[in-house]
């Protein structure tokens, strides 16, 4: 495969990820602020939002596996994901944790462990397609190309 037509993949792909819903405009403002003197900051701040889910869905496993659960631990878990999901733009995962929250708020246990069934595949979704975004990103930096701007507002 060619570098155009790398290309013209990864601008098809990434048009798929906000047209399914799994990335929004904040994944763009992100783009916008790499460039040459900071070529990796995407993957990077990508990465720690992966290293900081990890973390807090096995918090919330373990706090929602507790016989007495603490539905405001719970929520502030679920809050922090929200938070670094909306920051790097992965929407299915925010709007995951939205539905979360206000079941924590109602104090729905059997909603609570549901949620986090949702989220946890919304948030190995987006992993795994951004882990293929920056797969096909470095395919193309390796053959010598670019990767080209998106614009989509």
């Amino acid at each position: 495969m060619d570098v155009g037509q790398m290309q013209r993949r990864l601008v098809d792909y990434t048009k798929s990820l906000f047209k399914e819903g799994f990335l929004d405009g904040q994944f763009l403002q992100l783009q916008q602020l790499q460039d040459e003197s900071n070529p990796d900051f995407v993957v990077e701040v990508v990465s720690l939002f992966f290293e900081d889910s990890e973390r807090l869905l096995n918090d919330l496993t373990m706090a929602l596996d507790q016989p007495a659960m603490d539905f405001k631990r719970v929520d502030a878990h679920v809050h922090q994901l929200k938070g670094s999901s909306s920051s790097i733009g992965a929407q299915r995962v925010k709007n995951a944790c939205i539905n979360f929250r206000n079941f924590c708020e109602e104090q729905n246990i059997e909603a609570c462990h549901s949620c986090l069934q949702q989220v946890k595949q919304e948030y190995y979704l987006v992993k795994n397609k951004l882990e293929n975004l920056f797969r096909l990103e470095q395919q193309i930096l390796a053959a010598g190309g670019s990767i080209p701007m998106m614009e989509f507002f």
